[in-house]
């Protein structure tokens, strides 16, 4: 019988983040295997809605410094600095907002989507806190990049950007 070699990837983080920082590219995805994906992710300076995932996530800090904001089940909002070297776990279903320079890149572990599961993406206004918008994708390819995507949806609608509450419009990048 014959056997068949085991797939074993091996990233270099450093050169990953590095290639990310020559490309202009935002995500450089490691494998999407059923029960995992990884991928390396470089900063995004204009960076400031919740993401909310189906499934637990495991996020390294390769280099830099990055504010983790996130939504507590009350609502509030608070932040968790990660330096470099440090890992953090967020549970699934926790909004989180990753926040770091475009020179900083991070290691994200999570599942891979299963059919049908949604990515959410949510807005709050910068002046009141007031709920903004939100946006939807199904992920089949995280190489597609959907936060890019939901960013331009959300920054190309003015009327997404203005707050029902206090009229303030949140600012394009």
């Amino acid at each position: 019988m014959l056997e068949m070699p085991i797939e074993m990837p091996i990233a270099d983080l450093l050169e990953r983040g590095e290639y990310l920082a020559r490309t202009g590219q935002r995500v450089s995805v490691l494998w999407q295997k059923p029960e995992s994906l990884a991928f390396v992710a470089r900063g995004r300076e204009y960076r400031s809605e919740f993401h909310i995932n189906t499934s637990d996530e495991l996020m390294f800090m390769i280099k830099g410094q990055m504010q983790l904001h996130y939504r507590r089940p009350d609502g509030t909002e608070d932040v968790a600095v990660l330096r470099e070297g440090s890992v953090i776990y967020t549970p699934s279903g926790v909004p989180h907002s990753p926040r770091f320079p475009p020179d900083a890149f991070l290691l994200v572990v999570e599942r891979q989507r299963r059919a049908g599961e949604i990515d959410r993406f949510h807005w709050y206004c910068p002046n009141c806190d007031h709920f903004l918008h939100e946006e939807t994708f199904v992920v089949a390819d995280y190489g597609a990049d959907p936060v890019s995507l939901a960013y331009q949806r959300f920054f190309e609608s003015k009327t997404f950007r203005t707050c029902d509450s206090c009229g303030h419009v949140m600012p394009a990048p």
